[in-house]
């Protein structure tokens, strides 16, 4: 993908690769990190790192240059496009036990290149009735959009991926094709799914995120229904890559309608028909007191965490 120089860009990467030294690629990074204007979260592991990156062209990909290199790797699984704003707040570099939480210990997520499905086969995928297509993604996000022809686990947490799939009685012989954001929850997922006995598991290489790029690029017609959520202040995208029409609940972080923002349970930056029973008191009051500062800040024109970057 060609962009502008002074362009804003947002990358999404993951590598699965063995790290011992931790805390010293963390402080390695945030030392590179430092002095530069850029907005994300980068987490490392025992079994690698994952990260969503804001920030000008140039500083987004010597960063990943730097990446592979203290890591001594020369390929890393990317999607990245252009931006109109920062869609981060600030910029957190985390040391996690897992970078995407399954909770079922160390799964081996080596895989063959042929199990990673392109996304001009995939179209092919969804016509075939011998395969089965499972969202890999929580409840809220297959509500947003998703491939009409696929299977609903129905997690709330991908956490719940192992024991909802079962209930979905799927043979151990029939051939599975299972899809995601952007590719970091199916390798978890197929390496799972292949430790329980089920021989042919096939993904979608890059999840929805490639597959929407590849079919903007190539100017066809996809055969993706709706918006995708994504882990960011855009909320969501459309087909074309840009925010999407959904807002943000900043009480649950749950993907909002304008239905739900005429609701009389919606309060801003505190609750909204998806989680107001479920918010406690006090956590409504410290909401409550941060959006007053937030709004505070507005009036008197000064900047706050949640201040939109726009221009570098």
């Amino acid at each position: 993908m060609t962009y502008l120089e002074n362009e804003l860009i947002i990358i999404s990467f993951y590598r699965f690769i063995k790290i011992k030294n931790k805390k010293t690629i963390k402080d390695l990074i945030d030392n590179y990190l430092r002095d530069k204007v850029i907005r994300g979260t980068i987490l490392l592991s025992d079994e690698g790192i994952n990260g969503s990156l804001s920030g000008k062209k140039n500083n987004i990909l010597s960063t990943i240059k730097f990446i592979k290199q203290i890591l001594k790797i020369k390929k890393i699984s990317s999607n990245s496009n252009s931006i109109d704003f920062l869609p981060f707040n600030r910029l957190k570099v985390r040391i996690k036990k897992e970078i995407v939480s399954l909770g079922k210990g160390k799964i081996s997520s080596i895989h063959n290149s042929k199990e990673y499905i392109n996304p001009d086969v995939w179209n092919k995928l969804l016509k075939n009735k011998k395969t089965k297509i499972i969202d890999v993604r929580n409840q809220y996000e297959v509500e947003i959009g998703q491939f009409i022809s696929s299977l609903n686990p129905t997690t709330d947490t991908f956490r719940e991926f192992p024991s909802k799939i079962k209930k979905l009685k799927i043979k151990k012989s029939d051939s599975l094709a299972i899809y995601c954001t952007g590719g970091i929850r199916c390798e978890k997922a197929s390496a799972y799914l292949k430790s329980q006995g089920y021989k042919k598991v096939y993904q979608l290489k890059g999840g929805i995120l490639n597959y929407l790029n590849y079919f903007k690029k190539n100017k066809q017609n996809s055969f993706w229904n709706g918006e995708c959520f994504v882990f960011d202040d855009r909320v969501t995208i459309n087909s074309d890559l840009t925010k999407g029409k959904y807002s943000q609940c900043y009480g649950c972080r749950r993907p909002i309608s304008k239905k739900d923002l005429k609701s009389k349970y919606y309060e801003k930056g505190v609750q909204c028909p998806h989680c107001y029973k479920f918010r406690t008191t006090s956590q409504k009051k410290r909401s409550k007191a941060r959006q007053s500062q937030i709004e505070m800040s507005i009036k008197q024109g000064k900047s706050n965490t949640f201040s939109k970057i726009s221009k570098i």
